[in-house]
């Protein structure tokens, strides 16, 4: 017993350097999300993280197709976009006013951005359109639960699947001598989920189980398109190769972010939620958008912006792929024993609020 703690001390040590390394920057990835004159197309991109990332990638040298509702909106973030580009004489930018919700919208959008970039789909397709109404469920009308699941779970899954059956089954096919050559950049599609989407606290009912359902929905996609990616790489021949280009699904995780939309959030959210989420780190818009983009850079399948939301991420990978096993495989060892103490303080601090105000501070279900 003795030799065994002694080894297994000794592979902890290991793991331990190996992963201060790596925090350290010693392990270098190099990037793996390259945009310099690829087109993006990004939802959500009128105010908050996605007006910042809209800009972000314009500073990366990306051609930006930006996705809205509001046109005064979407006119200004244009502006804010390119006033940041790395090669203002070759970047090309256009709006596209949208209500990302509706499946035929998607189809529109879509079919817009390959008419405006030269009668192809952008490489790189970014799900960033989501709000949330906080609220106790069953304070919730069922008009808003739906409105909810559409706009953060649905219209991800409508462009999602418009985008891949675009990408991998396009109205002209590959031709079987493209299976031997050489593989282009990959494509890119992104979805930002939630924070919430690992762990639904009080209040966020309405709006965590669509941001769940995405994190779901990745993680199989993630694994279909490895069937293509791999098919690419197949001897055998068909009439029609499989793209000429890998296919990667990645998720964005924000926690909370100083923007409109959580001054909006604030309006709804009960008093109960403000009391389990006051020590919870903020954001500002672009301090997200810039460790979102990072992220991708290094390749990860899940990017979270802030610590909180990491530790979440790694208490709930189950069954996803780690981005870093020495970090997520001693994080989830961690966090185990940390959720033994979270969890029942947040419950107490739920259970508190209802001691103390009573039925009498809730509004009548609807």
């Amino acid at each position: 017993m003795a030799s065994g703690i002694f080894w297994a001390t000794i592979c902890l040590l290991i793991l331990l350097g190996i992963l201060s390394l790596d925090i350290m920057g010693f392990f270098s990835r190099g990037n793996k999300f390259k945009v310099e004159g690829r087109t993006v197309l990004l939802t959500g991109a009128s105010y908050g993280m996605g007006r910042e990332l809209a800009r972000l990638l314009s500073e990366r040298g990306a051609n930006v197709i930006l996705v809205a509702r509001d046109l005064t909106k979407l006119q200004a973030a244009l502006e804010y976009a390119k006033s940041s580009a790395k090669n203002p004489s070759t970047q090309r930018f256009t709006i596209i006013s949208a209500d990302v919700s509706s499946e035929s919208e998607n189809a529109r959008l879509l079919a817009e951005a390959a008419t405006w970039n030269n009668g192809e789909l952008p490489e790189i397709v970014w799900a960033n359109a989501g709000s949330s109404i906080p609220q106790l469920f069953i304070e919730t009308s069922i008009e808003t639960l739906r409105q909810q699941m559409d706009l953060n779970y649905w219209a991800a899954a409508y462009l999602a699947h418009k985008t891949l059956k675009a990408w991998l089954y396009p109205n002209t096919p590959y031709s079987p001598k493209e299976k031997s050559a050489k593989l282009e950049a990959p494509r890119h599609f992104i979805m930002t989920s939630s924070a919430t989407a690992f762990y639904n606290l009080v209040g966020y009912s309405p709006y965590s189980p669509a941001k769940a359902a995405m994190r779901n929905l990745a993680d199989g996609l993630r694994q279909e398109v490895l069937l293509y990616n791999g098919a690419r790489r197949s001897s055998k021949s068909t009439d029609q190769a499989p793209a000429p280009f890998d296919i990667n699904i990645q998720l964005i995780f924000p926690g909370t972010i100083k923007s409109p939309g959580l001054e909006q959030e604030n309006k709804t959210k009960h008093p109960a939620t403000f009391a389990v989420e006051d020590s919870d780190p903020e954001q500002t818009e672009i301090e997200c958008a810039t460790v979102a983009i990072k992220g991708l850079e290094n390749g990860n399948y899940m990017t979270p912006t802030n610590w909180l939301v990491e530790l979440m991420r790694i208490s709930n990978l189950g069954g996803s792929p780690r981005d870093n096993i020495i970090k997520d495989t001693v994080g989830q060892w961690i966090t185990s024993i940390a959720w033994l103490f979270i969890g029942p303080d947040l419950d107490s601090k739920v259970w508190g609020w209802g001691k103390k105000e009573g039925m009498q501070a809730f509004k009548q279900g609807k």
